[in-house]
């Protein structure tokens, strides 16, 4: 299993979401609803998880998407955790607790191991 890059892709669609929620925060009509701040993210994701697995599975790699999706999902929440909350929840007047009790943050972590799942079943399982 190549863990550090799965770490790697973990952490770019963890960034990805990032500057995502960063630039929906300033559109007009989102900025002042995180619901639908989350519902844009959760499709963004999609994609986001696609190009995480395709860094991955490069040159031939063909670990079980499933764990892939997890090392991924894992590598975004510790990042959250060390860089998320305190730098940009807490100011907000968040908590861990407020973040990580957030129901569509658990429905993004789903959606990231579903789309890794998925795109190794359909492009490498077989190869």
């Amino acid at each position: 299993m190549k863990y550090f890059r799965a770490i790697i892709a973990g952490a770019l669609v963890w960034l990805c979401v990032s500057i995502s929620f960063t630039v929906l925060e300033s559109v007009p009509q989102i900025k002042d609803s995180l619901n639908l701040q989350s519902f844009f993210v959760c499709l963004l994701l999609v994609p986001f998880a696609i190009f995480g697995a395709s860094i991955f599975y490069r040159n031939g790699n063909k670990e079980k998407g499933l764990k892939v999706g997890l090392i991924m999902g894992i590598t975004a929440l510790l990042l959250d955790t060390v860089i998320t909350v305190p730098f940009v929840e807490m100011p907000k007047g968040g908590s861990y607790q407020s973040f990580f009790s957030y129901p569509a943050l658990w429905l993004m972590v789903l959606i990231n191991l579903t789309t890794v799942f998925f795109f190794w079943k359909l492009k490498i399982e077989d190869r």
